[in-house]
């Protein structure tokens, strides 16, 4: 298993419509992250910087590198643009964060 964090930003004021489009997630796109390997995935807020923190446990980097091919996710992101930070394909812009400490029983 992988692990990987990452920081995305949300737009001031679009907090509460960020968490309903999220409630529940697509199940198409559930769907997609399961048959690419995500074992498990949360999402963050901070509500004082607008900063989303992401955590993710995947099987493989290549599959997780495949998600955002897939007309799904490219969906899901045309769906979300208008309340984050996003690159020229509408996906999230982030920061991928180094991992410094990890306990596990």
């Amino acid at each position: 298993m992988i692990r990987k964090a990452f920081v995305m930003t949300l737009k001031p004021g679009y907090e509460e419509e960020y968490e309903r489009r999220h409630n529940p997630v697509w199940p198409e796109l559930q769907k997609v992250l399961i048959d690419h390997g995500v074992l498990s995935y949360s999402i963050y807020l901070d509500n004082h910087s607008s900063s989303l923190f992401a955590y993710v446990e995947i099987e493989s980097e290549e599959l997780w590198g495949q998600i955002a091919e897939t007309e799904t996710c490219q969906r899901w992101w045309d769906y979300m643009k208008g309340l984050m930070s996003v690159n020229q394909d509408n996906s999230p812009k982030s920061i991928e964060l180094q991992e410094v400490v990890h306990l596990n029983k």
